[in-house]
């Protein structure tokens, strides 16, 4: 049980260092018609970056993504995943200690 605990103790710390976090997918469109697989990408060296996302409804929703800004978004998608992996394992643990505790 001590165990246990002491994991919870450790994600909700790993929780706290998770920072700040966006969900959804970067997509690269061209820059002129910003259509996906349009021919004038072959021709034009110039991409935007688009934030796909989905909303509280279900709504899917993009949101323009500046170029000096994508690292930026990349390392919040990331953070995402990690708080999501963690909230899961952290689901897991609460599980066990209910179980331990109703014994």
């Amino acid at each position: 049980m001590k165990r246990l605990i002491k994991r919870k103790k450790a994600l909700m710390v790993t929780l706290a260092q998770c920072g700040n976090v966006v969900r959804g997918s970067i997509n690269s469109v061209c820059g002129k018609c910003n259509r996906a697989n349009c021919i004038c990408e072959k021709k034009s060296p110039t991409k935007a970056y688009r934030l796909t996302y989905k909303d509280s409804r279900r709504k899917t929703r993009i949101v323009y993504v500046a170029k000096d800004r994508l690292p930026e978004v990349r390392r919040l998608l990331v953070n995402y995943s990690r708080l999501r992996e963690t909230v899961e394992i952290l689901i897991a643990t609460n599980i066990e200690i209910f179980k331990k505790r109703a014994r």
